[in-house]
């Protein structure tokens, strides 16, 4: 019986909670999984914890009808969980890239207590990665990142697990799912600012959409290709990075009449016996797996020795998207 602590209880802590109380019967019978969730700790919703485990129904109802959790548990904090009431903490905390806090701090303290860390938080994979591996290490639990990269479609998974034994000789992908439907609009016809008005719209970009169109958050995702799948210890400041605000109708309609289609690409490759990793606008030829990729959907194509180039092909954001990659990762620990 897995005891799960929930540190974040935003959109992403609510699909994993979601997908936990609809499945936990299936969860029990297909995989052997059994759980309770004995906290969640969030400074805007509550934190409340029962070690007998809390009832997810009404921790649902409650955020659902936007109201507190307290008086669903008794008070409790980080602390409170890793005091053994938790074999592993579920990190789901908003990504902070300028220090990584506070997911950066609640991952280290809970490695540091034994227990395994589960996150969607890219940014203290960004900023400590390789520090927090060792220390995970250490302490003999581990840290898994499923849904830093392309959500719920399993990235890194299929590299670390499903192409094992292969040799990695790149990677490249649209990481973004706002930049790639401002694209697709583009050639659909419409100019850049009323593309991105209507993918802020649809709540695809945000009100300052600057991390998604100048490249920021792809150049996150292509340093953790880079670690991850090259094992280079890059920077985000080691990525090459542009963005798409420089692109026009024009550019767009000239790559089509060479028979090309322009997206947003990350790509990390060894070259010289360097890793070098890149974000910029690419031209592809239409025939290419990428091309035909369109609106807000993501897409990796990894090079390899054995097989060649395989692709894989899914949606990168959404509430229960990523809370499946938590739960990819919950089960990966209870198999190992």
């Amino acid at each position: 019986m897995w005891k799960i602590g929930l540190i974040g209880c935003g959109n992403v802590g609510l699909g994993l909670l979601r997908i936990l109380e609809a499945k936990k019967e299936s969860l029990r019978e297909r995989y052997g999984f059994t759980f309770t969730v004995t906290g969640v700790v969030d400074p805007f919703r509550g934190s409340v914890g029962n070690e007998e485990g809390l009832d997810l129904k009404a921790l649902l109802e409650a955020a659902d009808a936007k109201a507190s959790l307290d008086g669903l548990g008794e008070a409790i904090d980080l602390d409170w969980l890793l005091q053994g009431r938790a074999d592993v903490i579920v990190e789901a905390t908003p990504t902070n890239l300028h220090d990584g806090m506070p997911g950066l701090g609640h991952i280290r303290r809970a490695l540091e207590a034994g227990c395994h860390v589960v996150s969607t938080n890219k940014g203290p994979v960004s900023l400590a990665l390789p520090e927090l591996e060792a220390l995970a290490r250490s302490k003999g639990v581990q840290y898994r990142i499923e849904g830093v990269l392309l959500s719920g479609t399993p990235a890194i998974n299929l590299a670390q697990e499903a192409l094992a034994g292969c040799d990695i000789l790149s990677v490249q992908g649209i990481v973004n799912g706002t930049t790639n439907f401002i694209l697709t609009r583009m050639e659909e016809g419409a100019d850049y600012q009323a593309a991105l008005s209507e993918a802020q719209e649809l709540g695809y970009a945000e009100t300052d959409p600057t991390a998604d169109v100048e490249g920021w958050d792809a150049a996150v995702k292509a340093q953790v290709m880079a670690n991850v799948f090259l094992g280079e210890a890059l920077t985000v400041s080691d990525v090459d990075r542009q963005g798409i605000t420089h692109l026009k109708p024009a550019d767009i309609e000239a790559a089509r009449s060479r028979g090309r289609r322009v997206k947003l690409i990350a790509k990390v490759e060894r070259s010289g016996g360097a890793v070098r990793a890149t974000v910029t606008p690419t031209e592809l030829p239409l025939d290419h797996p990428l091309a035909g990729v369109s609106g807000a959907v993501n897409a990796l194509t990894y090079e390899t020795d054995h097989l060649g180039e395989v692709t894989i092909i899914g949606p990168g954001a959404g509430r229960v998207e990523t809370g499946q990659a938590l739960l990819v990762d919950l089960l990966a620990l209870n198999r190992h």
